[in-house]
């Protein structure tokens, strides 16, 4: 006999009962996808607690459920503790069985220390206070703690050249965490392949990307630019994205010579560290 799993999460409940709901009023989970305007794929997401809709989509959705806003008013109280554009991402990633991130100017999140994650926060928070640093620090770590779990994804990271010689608070916090970097390719916790300043133009060069692919789910694509992400489902832009991933990984060195230029960046950084200052 098959026994379901019960909802662990806030969020899981919360789409259970969007599942229950919408089963009660008789309708299919495209049927509620037009009437809400969204995919299908969407509502599958939102009934099995990986993303929570929008509270536009919780309006629509209490419209065509006749639920007199239960779920807007639910919703307001499953706050995620990132950023509204990014809040999906973090949840989707640890139901994820492979990532594959593309940092361009910046390490990606879940491979940060914590001091360049400080510092990359305090650089666009110009009157930012140390508690609020500090939440956000340890936010950051925590979803790291991803790459250490046993049930760890497979994890390919893909780096430009210029992330890894952009300083970020320094030359010892910049040493620390290419090491990190390194020390997680060579444990096997991800793939790492860097594009090199002389691989020239690349399908990457416009923008960050991060893939997603799951058991049980179709796979999702995500962008991100300031103060704004777009996590996209849509099967012809998710596979536009992973075929760009696919061409820009072509064009990277091989993982042996990636540690190895990774390395070789660390070294510099800790030798200018200890270099006296010029007047």
């Amino acid at each position: 006999m098959e026994i379901n799993r019960k909802p662990r999460t806030p969020r899981e409940k919360y789409g259970e009962e969007l599942r229950l709901r919408r089963i009660a009023a008789g309708l299919t989970q495209e049927a509620l996808s037009e009437q809400v305007v969204c995919s299908p794929t969407l509502i599958s997401h939102y009934e099995a607690g990986r993303r929570l809709p929008s509270p536009d989509d919780a309006r629509r959705i209490d419209i065509a459920l006749k639920t007199d806003g239960f779920f807007v008013r639910w919703l307001a109280d499953l706050d995620s503790k990132f950023a509204q554009f990014f809040s999906a991402v973090a949840d989707l990633e640890r139901e994820a069985t492979e990532i594959r991130q593309y940092g361009a100017s910046l390490i990606p999140g879940l491979l940060q220390t914590g001091a360049y994650a400080r510092a990359v926060f305090q650089a666009y928070r110009p009157n930012y206070c140390t508690a609020e640093l500090d939440a956000f620090v340890v936010n950051r770590m925590e979803r790291g703690r991803l790459l250490t779990e046993s049930a760890t994804p497979v994890t390919w990271t893909l780096l430009d050249e210029a992330a890894l010689r952009r300083c970020i608070g320094g030359p010892q916090t910049m040493a620390e965490q290419l090491y990190k970097v390194a020390d997680m390719a060579e444990s096997g916790r991800v793939r790492l392949h860097v594009l090199t300043f002389a691989s020239g133009a690349h399908a990457l060069l416009e923008s960050m990307l991060y893939l997603l692919k799951f058991s049980d789910a179709a796979p999702l694509a995500y962008v991100e630019a300031l103060r704004t992400g777009n996590l996209m489902d849509d099967p012809a832009l998710v596979g536009a994205c992973q075929g760009a991933y696919t061409l820009a990984l072509s064009e990277a060195l091989s993982q042996r010579d990636s540690v190895a230029l990774v390395r070789a960046i660390a070294e510099e950084q800790e030798h200018a560290q200890h270099q006296p200052h010029r007047r």
